[in-house]
């Protein structure tokens, strides 16, 4: 019931998602500060359950949107640190007894622990499937590929090359010198996400996600005219 992939976790057609955090608030990898875009809502909850201390190894907390089911899963106390296999495991145990009373039927899991938690990949994989490989739901684990696009990604960037500088500049409130700079970082091969984004000198994260919410605020198949 496990599918181990390279790709976009984001890209899952599993009903919930992972998302691993800390106890500091800091998003401190590309997937985290993804999560934080697209799901505002649930960062603000995470900043106020980190206020009050409800954040703790082991203690899983599901969050509800109407897209998707996300399971923020604690890998580390500060992200300065590592994180430790005693961490996913406490985790892994909590998920293992508690899944069904949740009400999760299927799930897609990043590698816990890995990345900036320096955990070993190989190791994390196996942690994991040791847990996972024996359960009755679809599981999926994600080796993350930063050159894998993904919807919402492709969505902003159309949205940014159909509409002149000044119409952008004037619709979303973002000056024009911004929205021009981010429009040279979409014709690099490399960017393939909104976090990749963050690599270029002269974006920052606060006018990057003013930017987001102004492109994820419509559809843009019902108003393909919606800028004169």
């Amino acid at each position: 019931m496990v599918n181990i992939i390279k790709g976009n976790i984001f890209t899952t057609t599993c009903q919930t998602i992972v998302n691993t955090i800390n106890f500091v608030r800091i998003i401190d990898t590309d997937i985290a500060y993804e999560y934080h875009l697209r799901y505002p809502e649930m960062f603000n909850k995470y900043v106020t359950l980190c206020k009050e201390k409800k954040i703790d190894i082991g203690i899983l907390w599901l969050y509800k949107s109407e897209q998707k089911w996300i399971l923020n899963f604690p890998t580390k106390y500060d992200w300065k640190y590592d994180s430790k296999i005693v961490y996913l495991e406490k985790g892994l145990q909590k998920f293992v007894e508690t899944y069904r009373e949740k009400n999760i039927t299927s799930i897609a899991f990043p590698l816990l622990g890995a990345s900036k938690g320096n955990i070993p990949e190989n190791i994390s994989l196996d942690i994991m499937r040791r847990y996972l490989d024996n359960l009755d739901i679809y599981v999926e684990i994600y080796y993350f590929d930063p050159s894998a696009e993904d919807d919402i990604f492709l969505k902003f960037k159309k949205i940014w090359f159909t509409h002149s500088d000044e119409v952008l500049s004037r619709e979303s409130g973002i000056r024009i010198d911004f929205v021009r700079k981010v429009k040279e970082a979409l014709q690099i091969d490399r960017i393939k996400s909104m976090s990749s984004l963050l690599s270029i000198k002269g974006i920052g994260d606060k006018t990057l996600e003013k930017a987001f919410k102004f492109a994820n605020s419509f559809d843009i198949n019902s108003n393909p005219t919606l800028f004169g």
